[in-house]
């Protein structure tokens, strides 16, 4: 009777802090879960440069190729800049707007 008393003093804790670090886990997950509008939301919000560059790129059904003979730059150069891998100067970033049809301003507004 006594052992199993100890026992029972030994593990209680255990088995409570086991049961307590169960809770904590579920409750993190459900809070992730309930949180996935508010992270898709921030995604679809939060675009780079490349990214905006590539889709008006795409949109105006233009290969990295032509964008490039356009600009008088490498294809590997456009390639970085829809990468995020470097930026385009500012000169470039002119030309781009003006051939995607577009001011500046509107341009630099789609990235967040």
């Amino acid at each position: 009777m006594f052992s199993t008393l100890i026992l029972v003093l030994v593990y209680l804790p255990g088995f409570a802090l086991f049961g307590y670090l169960i809770y904590l886990v579920i409750r993190a997950l459900r809070k992730y879960i309930r949180s996935e509008p508010a992270r898709k939301e921030r995604e679809e919000q939060a675009r780079s440069l490349g990214e905006v560059l590539k889709s008006h790129r795409i949109a105006r059904s233009m290969t990295q190729e032509f964008v490039a003979e356009a600009l008088g730059v490498s294809r590997q150069a456009v390639s970085k800049w829809e990468s995020g891998r470097s930026d385009p100067s500012t000169t470039n970033l002119l030309a781009l707007a003006k051939l995607y049809g577009l001011s500046p301003e509107e341009l630099l507004q789609e990235v967040q």
